[in-house]
């Protein structure tokens, strides 16, 4: 992990990204705190390219209205995230935490699921009490792609998809994978799966920058999505690779 272990500013981000002919991106949260939500916004209104962030409050707080609120006024923050991939069993079934994610979507506001392929049971039964605000699942619910296990996952992602509410990020993939040693195959019968639960209206592509680096450099990861999708149409392509994170986050 030292690789990563280091401060990453926007100018290491931004000629990756024209590189890979990306208008922009979304950057999303790393600490749950208020004051780091508002450093991102921050370099966002400085750095142009950076067309949302995706921030943090704790969702579960009785004051979560008014900081909803003021956080409104803030035009390039999109949604909200919570590290669940962190938290014990339990924490997804949290009335305090669902009566929040309601609440984003007063305000226009987006939630990001950030969780592991074991917590996905849970998180079935959190989406049965989320009504309106959009969802979008981080890094396909990181499958545990190392040791080829898929079964449940999928039974699972399939079930998550039966919701219109609910889109998946095409992200984190390489991490959950052997490093080294992974190679394109690897991925492939994941992807399948989501393109055929979520099709291409709710898929968006995501770069994982600079987590993916302990075991990808930004242009092998991406390049596995571009292989993967290189016989899809140009619309379908578009979609996934900027078209549906720019509805899904308003940007």
């Amino acid at each position: 992990m030292k690789v990563i272990r280091r401060d990453f500013q926007p100018d290491e981000l931004h000629p990756l990204l024209k590189t890979n002919n990306f208008d922009g991106c979304v950057t999303v949260q790393v600490e749950q705190t208020e004051e780091e939500t508002l450093q991102l916004i921050t370099l966002a209104n400085q750095n142009a390219f950076i067309k949302g962030v995706v921030g943090w409050i704790d969702l579960r707080n009785d004051n979560v209205s008014s900081r909803l609120e003021y956080f409104s006024s803030l035009k390039k923050l999109k949604g909200f995230r919570h590290i669940v991939q962190g938290e014990p069993s339990g924490f997804l079934s949290q009335q305090s935490f669902s009566r929040g994610v309601n609440k984003l979507s007063d305000f226009g506001f987006t939630y990001d699921l950030l969780l592991y392929h074991y917590q996905l049971p849970e998180a079935l039964e959190f989406v049965k009490t989320i009504r309106n605000t959009k969802i979008v699942v981080d890094h396909i619910a990181k499958p545990s792609i190392r040791t080829n296990d898929i079964d449940a996952w999928k039974k699972h992602m399939k079930a998550l998809a039966q919701y219109d509410n609910i889109y998946c990020k095409v992200s984190g993939m390489v991490t959950e994978a052997k490093w080294p040693g992974w190679k394109y195959d690897d991925f492939v019968p994941y992807l399948d799966v989501v393109v055929e639960a979520f099709g291409t209206d709710r898929l968006m592509y995501g770069s994982d920058w600079p987590v993916c680096l302990v075991a990808a450099s930004y242009d092998q990861q991406f390049s596995i999505v571009q292989k993967y999708f290189e016989a899809f149409s140009s619309d379908e392509k578009d979609r996934i690779l900027g078209g549906n994170a720019r509805r899904f986050y308003n940007l």
